[in-house]
């Protein structure tokens, strides 16, 4: 069952979190959680505030969230800035509990989008804390701690969202990510469906490559569109 409270009982399944991005609830996750738990895993909603708080409050926040989760091995999804939130946690502390953790179109980089609206006036506020906080790193804070997880990084290549009006998203995109901006340079694999930002929330494929890195640490590359 998807287990949304705290429990410091230990099971024996390996439980994935997965961490919802800017703008959204934790119920954005509600089919990959299903979809998780057909697999057998058990799985818990992160909801946190993507917009007043900080990506370093928001960090540990997860890590509290983590440590009340009763498992023995730990898995971490993030959609957007969900993996960021992931990112941060993992440069500054690991749970000895984590396995592997997941992007999906994380901008791990850069993102082309949310500097060119923190342009704009008022709409910093909009983008909210956490997002400006991470504009303000140096790309060479942006890396993980030596006992870190695997990462694996899923991108979207169908260009429909947000990035439509905002000039200059460079190609192959998600709408709202480039693919370039995804390609975190400590990730242990990484691939590229034709999927939009939102559509990877909903994507069977997608579902179905989450599946394969969290069990073999690879994704299946002979799935993988030509």
């Amino acid at each position: 069952m998807d287990d949304s409270t705290p429990s410091r009982h230990r099971h024996p399944k390996p439980t994935v979190i997965l961490v919802h991005g800017l703008w959204t609830p934790a119920a954005v996750f509600a089919l990959h959680s299903h979809w998780l738990q057909r697999r057998g895993y058990r799985t818990r909603r992160f909801g946190y505030p993507s917009v007043r708080a900080t990506l370093g409050q928001n960090a540990q926040a997860l890590k509290a969230f983590i440590e009340a989760t009763g498992a023995s091995d730990i898995h971490l999804v993030g959609h957007s800035m969900g993996g960021l939130i992931i990112l941060d946690l993992l440069a500054q502390s690991v749970d000895p509990r984590l396995r592997r953790a997941i992007f999906l179109g994380t901008p791990c980089v850069d993102s082309h989008c949310a500097r060119r609206l923190a342009r704009v006036a008022g709409l910093p506020t909009l983008l909210g804390r956490s997002i400006m906080e991470w504009l303000s790193r140096p790309a060479p804070t942006r890396t993980l701690l030596a006992s870190a997880p695997p990462v694996g990084v899923l991108a979207g290549t169908r260009s429909f969202g947000l990035g439509r009006v905002v000039p200059g998203l460079p190609h192959p995109n998600d709408g709202v990510v480039a693919v370039a901006e995804t390609r975190f340079p400590g990730a242990a694999d990484f691939i590229a469906l034709p999927v939009a930002h939102s559509q990877m929330l909903a994507s069977p494929a997608c579902a179905a490559q989450i599946v394969s890195f969290l069990e073999t640490g690879h994704f299946r590359h002979d799935q993988e569109p030509a």
